[in-house]
């Protein structure tokens, strides 16, 4: 990370009539939340899932709410309780300074299900969860296309990561699940991520052709939806991207490329949009 690059990052924030957040799992590193990068990054947040020699995609399985809810819910249930916990960065303020310093039209598109976003203080209908929210819940089987809050409290076995209770479905009885895209899914219900897509469609039909700038942060290559939907946005006319990642930050030219971690990366914005005021 250089200064020509924040310099430029800055220009083009300035310059801007909207702005595209997108961010994927390293956005939450910052607050503390664990790096799922390889089954090691894994296993260190989950050292319980080494032992039963468990990857993050067989941990992260709809097969276990069917076949074993209570284990299915220990590795969800304490999930759910971490992002409660959890305290969004700075990154997430300086982020909403400039939508409100530069009158910023926005949306945001996340691959990630913890609702840090809605917890910073970000509206909900500017809002795109790609893989769905941990906050909501749905049956298992599922029986309708309900979607409800998540309600529930949990307390988990750490030893055997298996959850005291398992929510159940207000209407057959069975077992609940998270409104999340696991992997290997079939009963995801996607309805309510739908409704965000076509609020994020009617966004970009209204700024067609305007100056925009993407900021992308924490999207790696392991599962690149993030990143292909920032490349994508690159190439509407008057689009530009900043991608701000602290080992795959490499994006083509013409773009913006920060090695750095989000928070870093935001601040160092920043300094550079307070220098050139």
């Amino acid at each position: 990370m250089n200064r020509e690059d924040l310099q430029t990052a800055a220009e083009t924030i300035r310059n801007a009539s909207t702005l595209v957040i997108t961010s994927g799992a390293g956005m939450g590193v910052d607050s503390g939340l664990p790096d799922f990068r390889g089954d090691k990054g894994f296993w260190n947040a989950y050292p319980m899932y080494e032992r039963l020699n468990l990857s993050f995609v067989q941990a992260a399985n709809p097969e276990h709410f069917e076949g074993d809810p209570h284990f299915g819910w220990g590795f969800y249930g304490h999930r759910t309780e971490l992002y409660r916990m959890t305290v969004p960065h700075k990154g997430f303020t300086l982020l909403q300074e400039w939508i409100n310093r530069y009158n910023l039209d926005h949306f945001v598109i996340t691959s990630n299900v913890d609702g840090q976003f809605q917890k910073a203080g970000f509206a909900e209908n500017n809002i795109l969860e790609v893989h769905g929210s941990i906050h909501h819940l749905q049956c298992t089987v599922p029986c309708s296309n309900d979607i409800w809050d998540n309600e529930e409290t949990f307390e988990i076995d750490h030893a055997t990561m298996r959850a005291g209770h398992t929510p159940m479905c207000p209407r057959c009885s069975r077992t609940a699940r998270p409104n999340i895209l696991m992997f290997g899914d079939y009963s995801w219900l996607h309805h309510r991520t739908a409704a965000q897509e076509r609020c994020f469609d009617g966004f970009l039909q209204k700024n067609t052709g305007l100056p925009m700038v993407v900021i992308e942060m924490g999207a790696g290559t392991a599962i690149p939806t993030i990143r292909n939907l920032s490349e994508q946005l690159g190439h509407r006319q008057g689009a530009k991207v900043i991608r701000i990642n602290p080992r795959e930050a490499h994006i083509r030219g013409g773009h913006i490329s920060l090695a750095c971690g989000s928070v870093e990366g935001l601040e160092g914005i920043e300094s550079e949009l307070t220098h050139q005021s």
